[in-house]
């Protein structure tokens, strides 16, 4: 007859209570949103707002299926996904060689430093009016301010990793008589990960809202017009449904990341 080890009977038991865990805080999660909606639903059945300020859940429902029927929701969904992808991977990786860069060197952090900051502190938006000078209001104008706000936040993330790398790592690193490359790609990188998915996180989030902030400002197309469009004609269930397909999108992108930062780390430990 098999005997379980102690440490299997707790594997056993566990899995169960985790899963139980993870279903009572999904349900958790749930019930503000539930009960906005029963709010939303109650005001608009008793009258409390007109339907031109908040029309009623079933026609955003009916608007919501329509818009997928058709496929005009996936589509602006499509147009915004791939401009904030192409203008985060941009500025993903040149705040990644940036923060390199000055987390490594001093020199180089004394002299691009103090502009960077200065350079950080200006909002996002509010290069839009000379950059349509510049560029113009079509997609260079989208990816160049999307990159902007991925860049700032993934390379003072980068450069804070970097910095915060324990002195014992290195003086191994030294031990073993690494290169410089060595150096860098097997100790300051794997110990610099978290405040790198950090980065990545802040850095898609910003990109993200840069992204509805320059659509709703000039573009034909995507989610931010999607906004403008349905406030120009007064059809308020379509700018609530463009406001959920920005929520929900961005959560799902950020739930993304988070999951695999999970994945790493628990690999690092399993390494450890």
């Amino acid at each position: 007859m098999a005997v379980l080890t102690v440490t299997e009977v707790h594997a056993a038991g566990g899995a169960p209570r985790v899963w139980r865990k993870r279903t009572m805080r999904g349900l958790t999660a749930l019930l503000l949103p539930a009960a906005l909606l029963l709010l939303w639903w109650t005001a608009s059945d008793r009258g409390w707002l007109a339907e031109q300020i908040l029309p009623h859940p079933v026609y955003v429902f009916e608007a919501l299926r329509d818009m997928l029927a058709s496929g005009d929701l996936v589509y602006h969904v499509g147009v915004s996904l791939r401009r904030v992808l192409i203008g985060f991977a941009i500025g993903a990786c040149l705040g990644l060689a940036l923060g390199i860069a000055m987390g490594l060197s001093e020199r180089v952090e004394d002299y691009v430093k103090p502009l960077f900051l200065a350079f950080a502190q200006i909002p996002t938006l509010g290069w839009i009016p000379l950059l349509m000078l510049l560029v113009g209001i079509g997609e260079t104008l989208k990816i160049i301010v999307i990159t902007k706000g991925a860049l700032v936040p993934m390379t003072l993330n980068t450069f804070a990793g970097i910095r915060n790398v324990s002195p014992r790592y290195l003086e191994v690193a030294d031990a073993l008589r690494f290169t410089r490359w060595q150096r860098l790609r097997l100790v300051i990188l794997p110990a610099a990960i978290p405040f790198v998915f950090t980065g990545i996180r802040y850095g898609l989030t910003h990109a993200w809202t840069s992204l509805v902030g320059v659509e709703l400002l000039a573009s034909s197309e995507g989610l931010g017009y999607l906004l403008v469009w349905g406030r120009q004609m007064f059809w308020l269930d379509t700018v609530i449904i463009a406001m959920l397909a920005i929520g929900v999108v961005g959560f799902i992108m950020d739930g993304g990341l988070n999951r695999t930062e999970r994945l790493i780390q628990r690999w690092k430990r399993s390494e450890i």
